[in-house]
C-alpha cells in the first residue's frame, strides 16, 4: 500500500501518476475526507478515554475515603457508551479507508509509457530473430489432440471447460520444462527452491495485490479463509511478509514451481481456444 503520508498531500507527480493508473480526483478527494475523519476521531477518542482513567481514579480516592462515588460512577458509565460507539464508527472509517488503500496501485516509474491499455506499450529492445519456417504453422490445439498429447475433451470432462489433459509426451514435455527451469535458476543463477503452500490466507493476497481487486479470479475454499494460489509470486513474495531482515542477509533469491489457479472471470470470450486461459496452469 502507498504511504498514507504521501497521499495527505500529494504532489503533481503523484496525482499524475495515480490518474495514469485510473485513479480519479474523486477517489482521492474521498481517502483524504476518510483520513482527516479518522484523525478526528482518534483525538475526539484519546480525549474520552483519558477522562474516563482520570474519572476511574477519582471514583477509587472517593471509595477509599467512604465517601459517595454515584454521580462519578454514572459519568464514567455514559463516557463508556460515548467511547464503544464512537470506536465503532472510527472502525467504519478505518474499513473504507483500508479498502481504498488496497485498490490504489503503485506509482509508475517516470519511465513508463502512459496510455489506456497495452497499445500504448513501446517496444525496448528486440532480441534476435523470429524463426522463418518453410511451412505453415499450425496452433497446438490442433496439433496437441492430432499428436495424442493434449487432450481437451476430457479435461473438460473431468473438471469443466479451460482445463486439460496431458497424455505421453505432453506430460512429459510439461515435467522437462519445470525441471529445465528450476535447475537454472539453482545451478546457473544461485537462487534457492521453494516449494511453498498451494493455498494461502486473504493477508497474503493483499500483500501481492490480488485482493481486493482481483477477487473474481480467485479461487476460495468454502467457508475457510483459504484462497488457491493464482501464481507462485504469492507465496514466494509473502515468506518474509511483517519480518526485518538483517542487510547482511540481502539479496534473498527465491524460486518454485507451483500449480496456479485462475478463474479468469473477466476473460469471458478471450482466448478460448487452447492452453492460454486455462483455470490451472503451471508456473
Amino acid at each position: 500500500m502507498l504511504p498514507r503520508t504521501l497521499l495527505r498531500n500529494p504532489s503533481q507527480e503523484v496525482v499524475d501518476a495515480l490518474e495514469s493508473r485510473g485513479v480519479d480526483a474523486e477517489t482521492l478527494d474521498r481517502w483524504k475526507t476518510l483520513d482527516a475523519a479518522r484523525r478526528d476521531r482518534l483525538v475526539e477518542l484519546e480525549e474520552k478515554r483519558r477522562r474516563r482513567n482520570e474519572a476511574s481514579q477519582e471514583i477509587g480516592r472517593l471509595k477509599a475515603r467512604g465517601e459517595d462515588a454515584e454521580s462519578e460512577i454514572a459519568a464514567v458509565g455514559r463516557l463508556k457508551e460515548e467511547i464503544e460507539a464512537e470506536e465503532g464508527e472510527l472502525e467504519e472509517v478505518e474499513d473504507e479507508l483500508r479498502s481504498i488503500d488496497l485498490d490504489l496501485p503503485n506509482l509508475p516509474h517516470v519511465s513508463v509509457p502512459r496510455g489506456p491499455d497495452e497499445a500504448s506499450n513501446r517496444v525496448e529492445r528486440v532480441v534476435g530473430e523470429p524463426t522463418e519456417l518453410d511451412f505453415e504453422a499450425r496452433p497446438h490445439w490442433e496439433l496437441g489432440p492430432e499428436l495424442g498429447i493434449l487432450d481437451f475433451e476430457r479435461g473438460a470432462k473431468l473438471s469443466g471447460s479451460r482445463f486439460t489433459a496431458y497424455f505421453g509426451l505432453g506430460a512429459r514435455l510439461e515435467r522437462a520444462l519445470i525441471q529445465l527451469m528450476l535447475d537454472l535458476h539453482l545451478e546457473e543463477h544461485g537462487y534457492t527452491e521453494v516449494l511453498p503452500p498451494f493455498l494461502v490466507r486473504a493477508s497474503s493476497l493483499e500483500g501481492t495485490g490480488q485482493l481486493p481487486k482481483f477477487a473474481e479470479d480467485l479461487f476460495r475454499v468454502e467457508d475457510r479463509d483459504l484462497f488457491l494460489i493464482p501464481t507462485a509470486e504469492v507465496p514466494l513474495t509473502n515468506l518474509h511478509r511483517d519480518e526485518i531482515l538483517e542487510e547482511d542477509r540481502l539479496p534473498l533469491r527465491y524460486t518454485a514451481y507451483t500449480p496456479c489457479f485462475r478463474a479468469e472471470a473477466g476473460s469471458h470470450g478471450r482466448d478460448v481456444r487452447g492452453l492460454i486461459r486455462q483455470h490451472q496452469f503451471n508456473k
